[in-house]
This record gives structure tokens, sequence and C-alpha cells, in this order.
């Protein structure tokens, strides 16, 4: 669980700037996002496996535009 402590001479928004960046840098909300509904194995494998190709396919087209 992400937890901050008000330093010496720390405003309010900066604490609270601090612990927005620990939270995003921790992926709390991420998971919380995910398990919000039940997801099949095989819905998961399917997720991931077009994340793959898509990433593939970013990877060739910045290899293409290298290139050229």
């Amino acid at each position: 669980m992400a937890s901050v402590r008000l330093r010496p001479g720390e405003s309010q928004e900066e604490l609270l700037k601090r612990f927005r960046k620990k939270v995003a840098s921790a992926r709390i909300l991420s998971t919380i996002r995910e398990k919000r509904w039940f997801v099949s194995r095989s819905e998961k494998r399917r997720k991931e496996r077009k994340r793959a190709i898509r990433k593939l396919r970013r990877r060739e087209m910045r290899r293409r535009l290298r290139r050229s």
C-alpha cells in the first residue's frame, strides 16, 4: 500500500503530488481497474496475444521509418 508522511515544511499540495506519484509507480489504480471484472484465462491469453502483435507491428513501423 502506498503511504506518505508529511515532511517538515512541506505543503499539502506537495504531499498530495508525492502520494499520486507513488500510487502511479506502484500501478495500484491500473491493477484495481483490471480486477474490477472477472476475465477468463482464455480471454487473458487472447488480449496478451493481441497486445504482442500490436507491439511487434509498432516496432516494425519504427524500423521502417528509421531506414527511410
